[in-house]
This record gives C-alpha cells, sequence and structure tokens, in this order.
C-alpha cells in the first residue's frame, strides 16, 4: 500500500499521551496516530451519512412538530411517560 507522511503540530500535552499509549500498547507512534486518524475519519464520515439522511427526511416531510416533542420529554420523568413520537 502506498503511503503518504503527514506533518501535524500538537500540543506537548497530547504528543506526551500518544508516547504514553504507544509505549504501553507496545505499538510505534505512528501505528497509534494512524489508528486514531482512521477512527476520526470514519466517524466524521458517518456523520455526514447520518446528517444527509436526516436533510432527505425533513426534504421528504419525515418530520415531527418540536410541540409533541417537547410534550414526549416532558412526560419522561411523570409515571405516564408517553411514547416516543413516530
Amino acid at each position: 500500500m502506498a503511503t503518504k507522511v503527514l506533518t501535524a503540530h500538537v500540543p506537548l500535552s497530547l504528543a506526551e499521551k500518544v508516547d504514553h499509549l504507544a509505549a504501553r500498547l507496545e505499538r510505534s507512534r505512528g501505528w497509534i496516530i494512524k489508528q486514531a486518524l482512521t477512527a476520526w475519519v470514519d466517524q466524521e464520515e458517518e456523520r455526514r451519512r447520518l446528517t444527509l439522511e436526516a436533510l432527505a427526511d425533513v426534504d421528504a416531510g419525515h418530520v415531527i412538530d418540536d410541540q409533541t416533542v417537547q410534550a414526549w420529554a416532558d412526560s419522561l420523568d411523570t409515571d405516564n411517560p408517553l411514547p416516543a413520537p413516530r
């Protein structure tokens, strides 16, 4: 697999945490950073997918009005909570 070197300035405290993790896990600093960056990119891609899915629902009119949601939320502290709005 082809690779590319990326350079970033990070706070000293974060760099020290990476070094401690690398030592504890007996892995290289690069391995730790690659794992963290991969997880962050995956999370951001999922966030974007979910956002686009939610916007498509809004465009299609699949929404719940705020009064219904507020009534449901208010009911959660009662003896007879309302079912989640759909």
